[in-house]
C-alpha cells in the first residue's frame, strides 16, 4: 500500500510540475530576442509613479465645492502637455510588465520588465514589491530602496507616512547626486527610469476603506508631492525637456477595502502621462465614444479620453525612452499618446507587432474538461438541493430515522446558501462571527449528547473531560476575540495584546489538542471540530464564519445516514458507530469488493470536497482577501504570514470533509458481509486546481489518519485487573 501511495504521489507531482515548465517558463530564460525601435526616442529618462490601490474616480472626482483633491494631476490642459485617461486593469490586477503581482515578495517564474530593459532603474517603496524587480532583472542595474516591513501596519492611524518616506528619499537622492560626480554622470545617461511605489493609499484603503478621510487625504498628499518631485527632477536636469512622466495605479479598490475581482472600482485606475514625447491633451466638442458617464461625473467632457489596457503601459514606456519592449509584454502601443513623427510611430508599431508575434508563438492554452461549479459556484447550490432529497428514496424517513433524515435535509439546504454568497466583497459583520461560535457550541452539544447515549468512556478518563472543556472554553474566547479586536481598531487603539496571544495560541494548539482526546469516533471528531472552528472564527469577518459549523453539521449527518443506509440495504456485520475507534487496525486483506454504493459515496466525497473549496473561498480569493481577516493575529503587513494564515483558512473545511470520509472509510473497511475512492482563469488554473487537489488529498488523507487515530496521553491510565 505504501509503495502504491508513493508511486501515485510521485507521478502526480511530476505531471503537475511539468505543466509549469511547458507553459509557465519565461521566454526571458530561453533567450527570446529583444526588439526596440531603431529611431532616436523622444525622452532620455522616465519617471514612473504608481499609487498602489488608487481608484480612478477617487483621483478625478471633484469635491462638493468644485475643487479637486488632486489639482496637479487632474489639470490636463497645462502647457507642458498632460493627458489624463483611464487604465483598465486585468481581472487579476497584475502589472503586465512584471507578469505577476500576487502580493508575495518574489514571483514564481522569472519575468522581463521595462526596468530590466533600461540602462539603470532606481526604485523606492515597499519591501514586498521592489525586490521582485531586482530579482527578476538580468544584471545589477536595478537598485531598490525600501522602508522596514514593520511600517506597513494596517492598524496605523494613517499610512500616508509610507509615501512621505518615498518622496523624502527621492529628494535626498537627487541632492546627493549634485555632489556625487559618478552618480551624477550615471543619471545623465539616457534610458534611465525612476520608479516610485506608493503604498500609503492602498494601506489606508484596506485599513479604513476608500471612502475614509485617511484614504482621500493621502491622495492630496501624493498630488502635492508629485508636483514637488517634478520640480526637483526638472531642476536637476536643467529643464532639458527630455523627461517623461507616467502616473498610474496597479489596481483600484472596492468600497469594502478589497481588490482582486472584476468590479469597476478595482479595474478602473487613473493614468496620467506628460512630458517628453507625450501628446498634448485635446479639447473636443463632439460626443466621445464612451457611455459609462465617467467624464460627466468628473467634469472632463471637454477633454479627449483615451483609455488603454494596463498591459499597454509597458509598451508606451519602452517606446518613450527607446528600450526594447519586455518580452513578456502583451500590450499594444497606444499611438494617441505619442507626440512624434509618423515614421517613429510606424517603426514603433512594427517593433510592437514583432514582439507580440514572438511572444504569442511561445504561448499556448491548456483547455481542461473541468466541472461546471468551477465556473458557476451556484451549481453547488443546485447539487446540494438535489442531494438533500437522497434519503427519501431509501425509505429512511420512518419514525426511527426521522431525525437523521431531517438533519441531512436541513444541512444540505443550509449549506447550499453559501455558494450564492460572494467570495470577495463581503461586508464585515463581526456579529455573525459571534453567532457562528454560538452555533458551533450548540452543534457540539447535540453531537456530544448523541455520542453519550452510545459511547461511554471510562469514568477515570480525565484527559478526555479536560480536553472537551478546554476546547469549548477556547471556542468561546475565539468567538469574542474578533469583536474585541474590531472594536479596538475602530477606536484607533491598535491590536490588543490579549487578542494576539489568544489567536496565536489557538492556532498553535489546533493541530495537537485533538490528539489529546479519545480516539473513539464521536469524541475525536468533536475535538477536531472545536479546535478547527476556533481558528476559523479568528480568521473570519462575517458570514463565512458560519460555514464550518454548518458543514460539520452536514458531515455528522452523512456519517449517520451512511450507517442507516447499510441497515436499509440489509448489510450484515454492520459495525455500530459507538464501537468505532480510529486507532483500530484495519485488515486490508479482508476489504470487501466494491459495490454501486461506493460509486455514490465517492461522488459525495468529491462533491463535498469541491463545496469545501468553492463554498466560501478558495486559492484564487486569497489574492484578493480582505486584510481584516487576519487582524486578530497581526496588523503589520507581512504577505508570507498573512498568506499562510489564509491558506490555513481555506484548508480547514478540507480537513473537516476528510475526517468525515476517514470515518466512513473506516467503518466501511470493517464491514464483513462477504465472509469480509478540482479559479484564476478557465484553462491552466483549472488544471492546477485539479492536479493540486489530487496531490493534496493524497497527502491530506495521511494527515487526517494521524489526526483521527493517534492520541497523546497526559496522564497514566490506571491499571485494570481482571479476574
Amino acid at each position: 500500500m505504501i509503495t502504491f501511495f508513493l508511486v501515485g504521489l510521485t507521478v502526480h507531482v511530476v505531471f503537475f510540475l511539468s505543466i509549469f515548465d511547458i507553459y509557465f517558463t519565461s521566454p526571458l530564460v530561453h533567450g527570446m530576442p529583444p526588439h526596440a525601435t531603431p529611431l532616436a526616442p523622444p525622452a532620455s529618462r522616465l519617471v514612473l509613479v504608481v499609487a498602489d490601490g488608487l481608484r480612478a474616480d477617487s483621483l478625478f472626482t471633484l469635491l462638493p465645492n468644485g475643487s479637486s483633491r488632486a489639482p496637479y494631476l487632474r489639470l490636463c490642459d497645462r502647457r507642458e502637455g498632460l493627458l489624463g485617461c483611464v487604465s483598465h486593469t486585468r481581472l487579476h490586477l497584475h502589472w503586465p510588465f512584471v507578469c505577476v503581482y500576487s502580493g508575495w515578495k518574489e514571483n514564481p517564474v522569472e519575468f522581463d520588465s521595462v526596468f530590466n530593459e533600461s540602462r539603470h532603474t532606481w526604485c523606492w517603496g515597499s519591501p514586498d514589491i521592489l525586490p521582485m524587480f531586482s530579482k527578476g532583472a538580468s544584471g545589477d542595474h536595478v537598485y531598490t530602496h525600501t522602508y522596514p516591513a514593520e511600517e506597513e501596519d494596517f492598524a496605523s492611524t494613517d499610512a500616508s507616512r509610507l509615501d512621505s518616506w518615498v518622496f523624502t528619499q527621492v529628494k535626498s537622492f537627487f541632492e546627493s547626486a549634485k555632489i556625487n560626480h559618478s552618480l551624477r554622470e550615471t543619471l545623465l545617461e539616457d534610458q534611465n527610469i525612476f520608479f516610485l511605489h506608493l503604498l500609503g493609499i492602498d494601506t489606508n484603503g484596506h485599513a479604513h476603506r476608500p471612502m475614509s478621510q485617511q484614504y482621500l487625504d493621502n491622495i492630496g498628499l501624493v498630488d502635492s508631492s508629485v508636483a514637488g518631485l517634478v520640480s526637483i527632477i526638472e531642476d536637476f536636469f536643467g529643464y532639458d525637456g527630455r523627461t517623461a512622466y507616467v502616473f498610474t495605479s496597479d489596481h483600484g479598490m472596492t468600497n469594502w477595502g478589497s481588490h482582486g475581482a472584476g468590479h469597476p472600482s478595482e479595474t478602473l485606475t487613473p493614468l496620467v502621462v506628460w512630458g517628453a514625447g507625450v501628446q498634448n491633451a485635446h479639447r473636443v466638442t463632439e460626443p466621445q465614444p464612451y457611455d459609462d458617464g465617467y467624464l460627466q461625473d468628473w467634469k472632463l467632457e471637454q477633454l479627449r479620453r483615451v483609455d488603454v489596457n494596463q498591459a499597454d503601459i509597458a509598451t508606451l514606456m519602452a517606446s518613450l525612452i527607446g528600450v526594447p519592449i519586455p518580452v513578456n509584454s502583451v500590450g499594444v502601443l497606444p499611438l494617441l499618446y505619442l507626440n512624434n513623427s509618423n515614421q517613429f510611430k510606424a517603426e514603433s508599431m512594427y517593433t510592437n507587432a514583432i514582439q507580440i508575434l514572438e511572444h504569442t508563438g511561445l504561448t499556448a492554452h491548456l483547455c481542461c474538461p473541468q466541472v461546471v461549479s468551477f465556473f458557476h459556484r451556484a451549481m453547488l447550490t443546485v447539487g446540494l438541493a438535489v442531494l438533500s432529497l437522497w434519503p427519501f428514496p431509501l425509505g429512511l424517513f420512518g419514525k426511527a430515522k426521522v431525525i437523521t433524515t431531517l438533519s441531512w435535509f436541513l444541512g444540505c439546504l443550509c449549506l447550499s446558501v453559501f455558494p450564492l454568497m460572494p467570495v470577495v466583497g463581503r461586508e464585515p459583520n463581526i456579529h455573525l462571527v459571534t453567532c457562528a461560535g454560538v452555533l458551533t457550541l450548540f452543534t457540539s452539544a447535540c453531537y456530544l449528547c448523541s455520542s453519550r447515549q452510545r459511547t461511554l468512556l471510562h469514568p477515570t478518563d480525565r484527559q478526555q473531560f479536560v480536553t472537551q472543556v478546554t476546547t469549548a472554553f477556547l471556542l468561546v474566547l475565539c468567538a469574542y476575540v474578533p469583536s474585541l479586536t474590531d472594536s479596538s481598531l475602530q477606536q484607533k487603539q491598535g491590536l490588543p495584546l490579549f487578542c494576539q496571544i489568544i489567536s496565536w495560541t489557538t492556532l498553535a494548539s489546533s493541530m495537537f489538542v485533538p490528539l489529546l482526546s479519545s480516539t473513539r469516533l464521536f469524541h475525536r471528531l468533536l475535538s477536531i471540530l472545536l479546535s478547527l472552528t476556533a481558528t476559523y472564527l479568528l480568521l473570519s469577518t462575517g458570514s463565512e464564519a458560519l460555514f464550518p459549523p454548518v458543514l460539520s453539521w452536514l458531515m455528522f449527518a452523512w456519517i449517520n445516514i451512511e450507517q442507516e443506509a447499510l441497515l436499509a440495504h440489509g448489510v450484515s456485520g454492520r459495525q455500530e458507530l459507538s464501537t468505532i475507534d480510529f486507532s483500530a487496525n484495519i485488515d486490508i486483506s479482508k476489504v470487501r469488493q466494491l459495490k454501486l454504493d461506493d460509486i455514490r459515496r465517492s461522488y459525495f466525497f468529491v462533491f463535498f470536497i469541491i463545496t469545501a473549496f468553492f463554498g466560501t473561498g478558495n486559492i484564487a480569493s486569497i489574492n484578493s482577501f480582505d486584510p481584516a481577516s487576519v487582524y486578530c493575529f497581526l496588523t503589520v503587513f507581512n504577505p508570507f504570514i498573512m498568506g499562510g494564515l489564509m491558506m490555513w483558512k481555506v484548508i480547514i473545511p478540507f480537513i473537516i470533509v476528510m475526517c468525515t470520509f476517514e470515518t466512513i472509510q473506516h467503518f466501511f473497511f470493517l464491514v464483513q458481509d462477504y465472509g469480509s475512492w478540482l479559479d484564476i482563469g478557465t484553462s491552466i488554473s483549472h488544471y492546477v486546481i485539479v492536479m493540486s487537489m489530487t496531490i493534496f488529498l493524497m497527502l491530506l488523507s495521511v494527515v487526517t489518519h494521524v489526526f483521527t487515530s493517534q492520541r497523546l496521553s497526559l496522564w497514566r491510565r490506571p491499571k485494570m485487573h481482571f479476574p
